[in-house]
């Protein structure tokens, strides 16, 4: 077989191939009895068609195209095994299929021409020495009040109030009736908006704007009139916005008494002896994030910099295959979510969600291929005792759960790899880190909102035509 290559966009290798005279022939006849065997024509038994008569029936341009999806099928897996090529997806055609069938000829060379995707080549240009800034993220020593005042208030006994009208922080039990205020002076009632011993605790931001503030001061057994006004957006399209009028009814009102930060507090509320033990042990946790955060942005900062010194003609195989992978993990977050997926990835959404995926990616794809790059060029490894101890540490947190340990080692040594070459990078860099919130960071993957953007402009579309 006669095979010539040659460079194509994309990584693809493109292929010339010439099956011999002898093959075209043989392939042919081998259809030709494959098909008197199963063909059924009237008036003739299966297997005892005369051979005029089957061409006949059938058109040679039947024939011809049966034996031509062999050949071609054939002759590109030879090709490949040849040509030593290690081709990744699926081969096409690049020849056209009626030209073939016009031209072939059984007993007569024939020649088509197919591409192959293959491993894109990495050219990179620089990978040490880059200089970028990054965000970093500051300890705020306020979360550890905040998180002990939550676990506080949870706590907390209610106790009832005696003496003194309601204020912020109470618990109130309150029967109450809602109406939309018209322009007219007319009042018309907002569906669902009345309730009786509705508890509510008195948060401004546990009910619409208006309503708490609008409380605060009732006595026991008053009723009092209280405007207040939907926001907008809210959840319910038809009230979003509208202002309203309620009557509310103060029927009970109890106080939080809050238990004191102390060490039976703290034994309560974690495994920690004392409260200072408690407190260290959240200061170190809440330090932690901060930590693994700013290298977060150290490491995203320094990926950003990276591809741009790299050039990978990347093919379309590969970028499918993590479009596919992207779309699949939304599906995964949406289906958490309770939605219906089918009611989202319809025939005529699907291929707007992977163009919009496409650019994120490409940016993927670069990003790995390139770190894996650079841990070849610079020999960077892990060990089975690295991997085993991450392995453990992850087995250890899902206790009994039904793992599969091959996927999840093959995980694990990919992630661990990928923490070595990156902070071997930032060894080989210069990161300055600025105050958080001074870099713009730009969202390009497709999320939930993407997904029902363009369910929702179909839709409108589809509603307008």
């Amino acid at each position: 077989m006669k095979v010539t290559q040659e460079k194509l966009p994309a990584s693809q290798i493109g292929l010339e191939i010439e099956i011999a005279s002898e093959t075209t022939k043989k392939t042919y006849e081998q259809v030709v009895q494959n098909l008197a065997r199963t063909a059924n024509i009237p008036g003739f038994r299966k297997g005892k068609v005369p051979r005029p008569i089957l061409l006949q029936r059938l058109g040679m341009t039947r024939i011809k195209a049966a034996a031509l999806e062999e050949i071609i099928q054939d002759g590109i897996t030879k090709a490949l095994e040849q040509e030593k090529i290690p081709a990744i997806g699926q081969p096409r055609l690049r020849s056209s299929f009626d030209d073939l069938i016009a031209n072939y000829e059984p007993g007569k060379p024939l020649t088509f021409a197919a591409a192959v995707d293959v491993e894109p080549e990495i050219h990179l240009k620089q990978y040490t020495g880059l200089t970028v800034q990054a965000e970093e993220v500051k300890y705020n020593p306020e979360k550890v009040d905040e998180v002990l005042e939550k676990e506080r208030m949870m706590m907390a006994n209610l106790v009832p109030v005696e003496g003194r009208p309601c204020q912020l922080g109470d618990v109130a039990v309150v029967d109450f009736k809602g109406v939309f205020v018209k322009a007219e002076g007319e009042e018309e009632p907002i569906p669902g908006g009345e309730a009786n011993d509705f508890q509510i605790e008195l948060q401004e931001d546990k009910f619409i704007p208006g309503f708490i503030s609008g409380m605060v001061g009732m006595n026991l057994g008053e009723t009092k009139e209280i405007t207040a006004q939907f926001p907008d957006p809210y959840p319910n399209e038809e009230l979003a916005g509208k202002p309203a009028k309620f009557t509310v009814t103060l029927k009970d009102l109890k106080a939080k008494e809050l238990p004191p930060y102390n060490d039976d507090f703290a034994q309560e509320v974690s495994d920690k002896k004392t409260m200072a033990e408690l407190r260290q042990s959240l200061e170190e946790k809440f330090q932690q994030e901060a930590s693994d955060r700013t290298k977060s942005n150290q490491q995203e900062a320094l990926l950003t910099e990276l591809i741009k010194h790299v050039e990978i003609d990347l093919p379309e195989t590969l970028i499918d295959k993590e479009i596919d992978a992207m779309l699949t993990q939304t599906a995964i977050r949406l289906s958490q979510q309770g939605l219906d997926i089918k009611k989202f990835f319809t025939p005529d959404v699907i291929p707007q969600l992977r163009e919009r995926s496409r650019a994120e990616a490409c940016d993927r794809i670069k990003r790995s291929l390139t770190l894996r790059e650079i841990g070849k060029r610079e020999s960077l490894t892990t060990t089975p005792e690295e991997i085993q101890q991450r392995l453990q540490e992850i087995l250890a947190e899902y206790g009994d759960e039904d793992i599969d340990l091959e996927r999840l080692q093959s995980v694990v040594e990919n992630d661990l790899l990928t923490e070595k070459i990156l902070d071997w990078l930032l060894s080989q860099s210069h990161v300055e880190l600025v105050p958080e919130g001074t870099l713009s960071k730009p969202e390009t993957d497709v999320t939930e909102t993407d997904v029902v953007e363009v369910v929702e402009t179909e839709t409108s579309e589809s509603t307008e035509s």
